[in-house]
């Protein structure tokens, strides 16, 4: 699978988690299914069809669990499921170009003034995979171009 197309599962439903559970309870969570669905765990008795079936639900929890157990890209998945959000729930204000943005060098970030007197902020990390920025006072978005 894409790393850019991690939004689209919800690893988070697969492992019965939140986005804001911790990566403790996420580990327990994972743990948990893996005890559950894993091939050899399975009595023999299970119906053929239905072993394949928990394989598979096997082989999700351990991508969910990949992606989730991992800081780095947890944050990414997080970052990509909320651009999601934004484009299904708020319409974007404005097309911006990243070097239009001003820099500020004491916190490394491209920010820029909302029309309602607010700001768009985005660290020098988050440009490099976020496109939609919200602003900090109101519900406005503006797609970052580059």
């Amino acid at each position: 699978m894409a790393f850019g197309e991690l939004a689209k599962e919800d690893w988070y439903s697969i492992l019965n988690a939140e986005p804001s559970d911790s990566l403790t309870e996420l580990k327990r969570k994972y743990q948990k299914l893996v005890l559950l669905y894993h091939p050899d765990k399975q009595s023999a008795d299970v119906p053929a069809g239905e072993v394949e079936a928990r394989m598979q639900r096997f082989i999700e929890i351990d991508r969910a669990w990949k992606i989730l157990g991992n800081e780095e890209t947890k944050k990414e998945y997080d970052l990509q499921r909320r651009e999601l959000e934004l484009t299904q729930v708020l319409p974007v204000d404005a097309q911006v170009f990243l070097q239009d943005m001003a820099w500020n060098c004491n916190d490394q970030s491209y920010s820029l003034i909302c029309r309602c007197g607010g700001n768009y902020s985005i660290s020098k990390s988050e440009a490099e995979d976020v496109s939609l920025v919200c602003c900090d006072t109101c519900s406005l978005v503006i797609e970052i171009l580059r």
